[in-house]
């Protein structure tokens, strides 16, 4: 069995998730073309190695981040979208990077065979 570390609810089954795709920056609403917008909805880069995801808890609808490596599909690591967002804001900044907490409930940060 997989197990994912949900960030809200700890350790759980991976047949509770759906996966939300590769988590890519959003055009301006503003000013983005049409072309712009099939690609950002409808085109994934289908990068092989490390990737930045969104997953979703299904049972609780709890959106949350994920780093999956593709040729291996471990999940290195979940993180609220909050947390992502310092972790960039940090980087972006030159500052050390914040550490993810553990989920609640386990002290892995990824996803586990039992």
């Amino acid at each position: 069995m997989k197990i994912l570390n949900c960030p809200l609810n700890g350790p759980r089954n991976i047949s509770e998730f759906v996966w939300g795709g590769e988590m890519k920056a959003m055009p301006d609403p503003a000013t983005a073309t049409d072309a712009q917008w099939t690609e950002y909805l409808f085109l994934e880069d289908n990068t092989a190695g490390e990737i930045t995801e969104w997953w979703l808890h299904a049972p609780t609808n709890y959106w949350f981040i994920a780093r999956r490596n593709t040729i291996t599909d471990e999940i290195l690591e979940t993180m609220t979208y909050d947390a992502f967002l310092a972790r960039q804001q940090a980087n972006a900044s030159g500052e050390a990077e914040p550490a993810a907490k553990p989920a609640t409930g386990g002290t892995e940060t990824g996803a586990t065979s039992a």
